[in-house]
């Protein structure tokens, strides 16, 4: 095993609150969301849109939200939390590339989002070596 139990569960930990506050942003206000991190502004559609892909990264948030229990849901996690933050950095980069919506927070959130996807990756093979060993004969 390379990545500790206490990493595993921390990483799983700051992608959740990185969905969360992402979420919270997008739920209370659209507009900021929309101009931090695509330097334009949602139309009346884009704002309905905002605030129902709040309400499921909040659903996401509270599906992933690392428990006390060791439990196969830990693998779970971090599974559903590494594929929204692996198809979110290359969205936010195919965004980017295009060249006309890119707001001042957008490449650092591709970052943030890549950096998840890189510990969330080493996480769950980490993660699935300890379930084999654990159902292992």
């Amino acid at each position: 095993m390379w990545v500790s139990p206490s990493i595993v569960k921390w990483t799983i930990l700051a992608a959740a609150l990185e969905a969360a506050v992402t979420g919270l942003v997008l739920f209370v206000w659209p507009p900021l969301f929309a101009w931090l991190v695509f330097g334009a502004e949602f139309s009346n559609a884009g704002d309905a849109l905002g605030g129902l892909t709040a309400i499921v990264l909040l659903a996401l948030v509270l599906a992933t939200w690392p428990s006390t229990a060791k439990t196969p849901n830990q693998l779970s996690s971090v599974r559903t939390l590494l594929i929204y933050n692996l198809l979110a950095a290359i969205y936010l980069v195919y965004v980017g590339l295009g060249g006309k919506l890119t707001g001042i927070l957008l490449w650092p959130a591709t970052a943030l989002h890549a950096i998840f996807a890189l510990l969330l990756g080493a996480a769950w093979f980490s993660t699935r070596e300890i379930q084999e060993e654990d159902f292992s004969i």
